[in-house]
């Protein structure tokens, strides 16, 4: 173990400079320019470029690699920079990454658009987040863990007019000017029973561990649900996986969050050699898709139950999961908002804030299957549905979803630590909500209201929506990948009326 407190600062800027200057200049040189692009203060600037710069500098020397990153391509522990020791005598580790996505697409056809309509202009998105992960080791099985975040980003049409929104760091950009806020802030208590011996490795929120196969986990605080539930190893995180959000879980899955994703709770997880139990209670926004969270979790909630089995054939490993979820709050029933849309002729609105008076209960279930079909080749399902009764709470507008798809790495190619995927989504919405959107209104996230913009004797053609997607990372050195994906949506926000939309992509991502 080494200590952290000397070390720990000169050993950000140790890096072998004959393996990566001109690599490491790039990045540096990049993350200058995304400095001066943010409306920071002149400090901040100076902060930013200097965090981004040890983010890049330690990325090329020491290990790298998403917990969800389907081959583990940015493995590779290097001498260098010291991840893991010490922190005032108790064991920590320390990991960051950088990730930049930027997107386009052209002009497309589009007879009308409404007010949460996706433009059918010429048009570009961007976001980047800057993260890093710091742990440490309160007691011997007790762990701490914070994220802090710095976030900027615009999406396409103020993230409007998508089933299926493109970009899953979307969520947390809230415009151009970088916004820093703690990502998380969690204690994590493991409780061991009799059974074989499993060790964890060092990585982002995880001290190496040697933990038993029959455990308890017990999580509190502030943290994502999709930290614990809806694991995937070949979709899951857009950072440097597919970038939808059809693909970092379940569009339907409607788990309570603030607007960035994140929220306060409790969880609980049983290990029992291949099977894990998972459950779990979340707060709940004060209003759909805010970033203000009631603190009254016994009122307003969001829960969620788990049962996952781990099996291997033929030495090839694979899952299959279920997962059900009910949220409790204060939401409008899209019954009410269509009644309310026709009698008021207010077509055009957001007719759901007019009947948000009462406390409603949102269910869905849903099925995640995964299976490798070779060293380098995997294979993926998600289906899932909710009741449909009542708006969004705090993901997308969707009430029905299924992806599939496959990732592979390159090393069929000679490029092993290269990953790509293809996948196929398809997005639905139930009866009540499309009678609403029928009737002219808009909700968080879509509403093309055709009437008057499309004239009074037309109304919306409704159709699922189609998402297709494909995506390739090349790893240019230790820690740092390039990539591109492409996703083609056919029926954008349910209307057949619009569309398709092409939308091309590049990625730029860091880790140490």
């Amino acid at each position: 173990m080494v200590k952290f407190g000397v070390i720990l600062p000169f050993s950000l800027l140790r890096f072998n400079l004959k393996l990566c200057r001109i690599a490491q200049l790039a990045t540096f040189v990049y993350s200058i320019f995304v400095a001066a692009k943010l409306k920071l203060g002149k400090s901040r600037k100076y902060f930013l470029v200097l965090f981004l710069f040890a983010i890049s500098a330690s990325a090329f020397a020491q290990k790298a690699g998403s917990g969800s990153d389907q081959f583990a391509s940015m493995d590779q522990e290097v001498g260098g920079f010291p991840t893991e020791g010490t922190f005032f005598g108790l064991p920590a580790n320390i990991h960051g990454q950088t990730t930049y996505i930027n997107q386009r697409y052209s002009p497309f056809n589009s007879p009308y658009e409404g007010m949460n309509s996706l433009s059918s202009d010429k048009s570009m998105s961007y976001t980047w987040s800057a993260t890093l992960f710091f742990g440490v080791r309160l007691a011997p099985n007790t762990d701490l863990y914070l994220n802090p975040e710095l976030v900027s980003g615009v999406a396409f049409s103020g993230l409007t007019g998508l089933g299926g929104p493109s970009n899953g760091e979307a969520t947390r950009a809230q415009g151009s000017q970088a916004h820093f806020y703690s990502a998380r802030s969690f204690i994590r208590q493991t409780i061991n029973l009799e059974g074989e011996k499993v060790e964890l490795e060092n990585d982002s929120n995880q001290i190496s561990q040697i933990v038993s196969s029959n455990r308890f986990v017990i999580t509190v605080g502030n943290f994502t649900t999709l930290d614990i539930f809806d694991d995937s190893r070949y979709a899951k995180d857009p950072r440097v996986q597919f970038m939808n959000w059809g693909n970092m879980t379940y569009l339907a899955y409607d788990y309570a969050a603030d607007a960035r994703g994140y929220g306060w709770g409790l969880a609980g997880e049983w290990y029992q050699d291949n099977w894990v139990y998972r459950i779990s209670r979340m707060t709940a926004p004060v209003a759909p898709n805010v970033l203000a969270i009631d603190a009254h979790i016994l009122s307003h909630y969001g829960d969620q139950i788990e049962a996952q089995r781990d099996h291997v054939i033929g030495d090839l490993p694979g899952k299959v999961s279920i997962l059900g979820y009910r949220n409790r709050m204060i939401l409008a029933r899209f019954t009410n908002a269509t009644a309310y849309v026709n009698a008021n002729n207010a077509q055009g609105t957001f007719a759901l804030e007019n009947v948000r008076n009462g406390e409603q209960i949102k269910m869905g279930i849903g099925l995640n299957a995964e299976q490798a079909l070779t060293k380098d080749l995997g294979i993926y399902m998600r289906s899932f549905i909710s009741d449909g009764h009542t708006e969004t709470m705090a993901f997308a507008e969707a009430d029905s979803s299924l992806s599939v798809g496959m990732g592979i790495n390159g090393g069929r190619w000679g490029r092993p630590k290269d990953t790509g995927g293809i996948s196929a989504m398809l997005n639905g919405i139930s009866s009540n909500r499309r009678a609403y959107l029928q009737a002219g209104g808009i909700s968080n996230f879509v509403g093309d209201t055709p009437y008057p913009y499309a004239g009074p004797n037309q109304s919306l053609t409704y159709k699922p929506e189609q998402i297709s997607e494909l995506y390739y990372n090349a790893l240019v050195v230790k820690g740092v990948l390039l990539g591109v994906n492409y996703q083609h949506v056919i029926n954008p926000a349910y209307n057949a009326a619009r569309g398709p939309v092409n939308i091309l992509s590049f990625r730029i991502h860091a880790e140490f």
